[in-house]
């Protein structure tokens, strides 16, 4: 969290504004307008929440990159400020053991409550 919180800085910084952050709204703009048509079609995306299932505690914390990878799903919403919310899609047998797996649903901007209703309806 706080080499996240590091980068957001020095992004910011004098002399990098233009470089990373002007460059990063532009293509924030370019996801929601993606997003906007999209939307135009459907309700709600669902997409899986991670690119792999679950991990062991501390299996990861050695690899940085990995532990990046893990949210990568995650970023779409955030990017394009729209409600998500990850829910329990079943589980997939890795070593012997059931572990979790999820999935996104993406809704629409200020549909947040259409959204709870339909991951309340896919709960299992």
């Amino acid at each position: 969290m706080k080499r996240r919180i590091i980068l957001g800085t020095y992004a910011l910084s004098a002399g990098y504004y233009d470089a990373y952050y002007k460059k990063a709204q532009q293509v924030r703009e370019l996801i929601k307008a993606e997003l906007k048509e999209a939307f135009e079609k459907v309700d709600c995306i669902i997409a899986p929440t991670s690119p792999t299932p679950a991990f062991k505690i501390g299996d990861k914390s050695e690899d940085p990159l990995a532990m990046y990878l893990a949210d990568i799903y995650t970023v779409t919403a955030n990017v394009a400020m729209i409600p998500a919310i990850s829910i329990p899609a079943g589980t997939v047998e890795r070593e012997g053991k059931n572990l979790p797996v999820g999935m996104q649903l993406l809704g629409k901007w200020w549909d947040d409550w259409n959204l709870l209703g339909l991951a309340k309806a896919m709960e299992i």
